[in-house]
């Protein structure tokens, strides 16, 4: 099964809790503070797998959450950061952002690509020893690890793609040329998936050629299977545009050779300009009469032309070095700039948002990233609910319910915990 889109959720690890604890010696009071900090959370890494072709896996799995750091303990031990959990996909993977379609990440080369990061080790309460201070009774929380939607989107990194209607010859011309071995059937849309083959031209030189499902007239609208795989084009450098010049299924190839190319254009006008070389198919069966108006046609439009028949490969060696030597002239396949911005945008709203209601008089604080900081604060310990104060200053929290008009004295509700509000 050919799957080249699907949605998944990333959870990087959240970092360990700092550690609270006092260890015992001569002359320092309470035993003097040896908290350690909590460990990192694990990163969210994506990498290539050249033995994967298609994002089936990714329909049947759509959750992968890397590990937590452990908490800090006593002795100064410091938490175990988290394992990284490394996510392999096809060579030529796009990670986007479901709402607004911008790339996080175009998983192409062979090094791996972190895309979201764990969570920061909180720090123990040795950190917090002053002249002053000499018994902190708090520790900081881990931070949590970043967590958000990616949309999969696979697009071939070919050097070459074939484009033509259904039962042209394309899946005879990949099979002849390279050592893909499509299946080949004489009847419309027998190429359902994309098929890659590796064309040799000489030794240590060869080139990617990508068979594109055949496309039929509005396919750009959703019309056929050719929407679905034109995405798999955008990345080739060049456009081998298959033609069956034999007009034996009734059609005329001049209107066939607009009807693709409208299409093209239609998905991509960038697409449509793309360098382009014109293959005429079937060459064995046509007239010479039938050859020569082709070609004077194409010709016209400044297009380089071939006459092959891939069946017989006749003309195929001919083509296959054209192929090569036209590429030599061309850029690289092109790869897609990430937007870091998009990550920094996650990151704000998950780790600092929070919601305020008020009910029978009292305000309820909904803020995720509080209630750590809950678990490692002692309330009983002055210096401890400072830290608690500053943190609620910080966020936000205190000007929102100044805002929504609290009074000295009434009551706030974070997780569980209550207080009363003093200006």
């Amino acid at each position: 099964m050919f799957i080249d889109k699907a949605r998944i959720t990333i959870k990087a690890g959240d970092g360990g809790n700092g550690a609270v604890s006092f260890h015992r010696e001569k002359y320092v009071a309470a035993g003097g503070p040896d908290g350690g900090d909590g460990g990192r959370g694990g990163d969210i890494v994506f990498v290539v797998d050249d033995n994967m072709s298609t994002l089936v896996d990714f329909r049947y799995k759509r959750k992968f959450v890397a590990q937590n750091g452990q908490n800090g303990s006593g002795k100064r031990c410091s938490g175990k950061s988290g394992e990284d959990l490394v996510i392999k996909v096809p060579r030529g993977t796009l990670l986007k952002d479901p709402e607004t379609g911008r790339i996080y990440a175009d998983i192409s080369s062979n090094e791996p690509v972190v895309v979201a990061k764990g969570g920061k080790g909180g720090a123990g309460n040795q950190h917090f020893a002053t002249p002053t201070r000499q018994i902190p009774r708090f520790a900081k929380p881990g931070t949590p690890g970043e967590s958000f939607e990616l949309d999969l989107e696979l697009k071939l990194l070919a050097d070459v793609g074939l484009v033509g209607f259904p039962n042209v010859g394309k899946s005879t011309l990949i099979s002849v040329v390279s050592a893909a071995k499509p299946k080949i059937a004489n009847y419309h849309f027998t190429t359902l998936t994309p098929v890659l083959g590796v064309v040799k031209l000489s030794e240590g030189s060869s080139f990617v050629m990508a068979d594109i499902p055949g496309l039929i007239e509005g396919a750009s609208d959703g019309i056929g299977l050719g929407h679905d795989f034109l995405r798999h084009v955008d990345r080739c450098r060049l456009i081998v545009h298959v033609v069956d010049v034999s007009g034996v299924e009734g059609r005329n190839p001049i209107d066939d050779f607009k009807a693709i190319n409208n299409e093209l254009e239609k998905f991509s006008e960038e697409l449509a300009q793309r360098p382009q070389i014109v293959v005429a198919n079937k060459a064995d069966m046509a007239t010479e009469e039938q050859i020569n108006e082709f070609k004077a046609f194409i010709e016209e439009q400044g297009y380089e032309f071939f006459t092959i028949s891939a069946v017989t490969t006749m003309g195929t060696k001919e083509l296959v070095q054209a192929i090569g030597a036209k590429l030599n002239t061309l850029p690289p396949i092109i790869e897609y700039e990430a937007d870091p911005m998009l990550v920094n945008r996650v990151v704000e709203k998950d780790n600092r948002s929070f919601e305020i209601t008020v009910e029978d008089g009292i305000y309820y604080v909904d803020a995720h990233f509080l209630e750590p900081i809950l678990a490692t604060a002692d309330m009983e310990d002055y210096e401890s609910l400072q830290y608690f104060q500053r943190v609620l200053r910080h966020s936000g929290i205190i000007d929102k319910l100044e805002e929504m008009g609290i009074e000295e004295g009434q009551t706030v509700d974070i997780a569980g915990f209550q207080f009363d509000f003093v200006h």
